[in-house]
């Protein structure tokens, strides 16, 4: 019995250990249980069309302050039967690496169709789509949109069968997001937040996304709706490159 306590407390260590966690974040459904979670770079669903670096499990790592943040936007949420739906948060930064690769290399168009069908690809580094850092390998960005409860149907992604993510809800990819006007990580225009070409629903959206994120301490970027960071981040000058598993 000894023996068996002994090795469980060894496993658990050695577990935690070589998680590799660094103080001050969390698993973002420790503190907000409910929360859903779609987080496309673990998967093929993204503009490089398969897992990313760094990805290795279905974990959101985020700073506990932006995680106490999101708590307040979720409960908020709740009372209207919606809920926060998150595609990502903390990224390592061997996954920034990863689309610096990705970008680099010109012959790979594998989802241009979905995600940058209007572009060419040697302009997404000079359009700012690309970076060789990013906010979320600090810990404090996350990309998220609202969904409705009880949370409606959304099919697998077929990488054969894309769609311009700019098209009509009806026509695009069928997240099940309210219709923010796009899909996420859509490498278009129509993605800034205050685009003047939105149908009169699509900008009530955004505006409620928004403007309760605004409410509890983050800011939106303006060219991503979906892209929010804590104003008052911890960890501002530091970029983290731990894994997620």
């Amino acid at each position: 019995m000894k023996n068996s306590i002994f090795i469980f407390f060894i496993t658990l260590s050695i577990s935690l250990f070589s998680q590799n966690i660094p103080e001050g974040f969390v698993e973002i459904r420790e503190v907000i249980p409910d929360v859903i979670l779609d987080l496309r770079y673990l998967t093929n669903h993204n503009f490089l069309g398969v897992p990313v670096d760094g990805y290795k499990a279905e974990k959101c790592y985020i700073t506990k302050p932006a995680a106490d943040s999101l708590l307040k936007v979720q409960t908020e949420l709740r009372r209207f039967n919606l809920s926060l739906k998150i595609y990502d948060a903390y990224r390592p930064q061997q996954a920034v690496d990863h689309f610096v690769r990705w970008a680099n290399d010109l012959s790979d168009t594998l989802t241009k169709k979905e995600f940058y069908p209007t572009i060419d690809k040697s302009r997404l580094f000079v359009d700012g789509y690309i970076a060789e850092k990013s906010g979320h390998s600090r810990g404090s960005t996350v990309d998220l949109t609202i969904v409705p409860i009880p949370l409606p149907y959304q099919p697998d992604f077929e990488i054969d069968n894309q769609c311009e993510c700019f098209k009509s809800a009806e026509q695009r990819f069928k997240d099940n997001s309210v219709d923010m006007g796009t899909g996420f990580d859509c490498f278009d225009s129509l993605s800034h937040t205050e685009n003047n070409e939105l149908t009169s629903q699509q900008r009530v959206n955004r505006l409620l996304l928004k403007s309760i994120m605004d409410k509890y301490g983050f800011k939106n970027l303006a060219e991503e709706w979906w892209h929010f960071t804590l104003r008052n981040e911890p960890f501002p000058k530091t970029y983290f490159d731990f894994e997620i598993k």
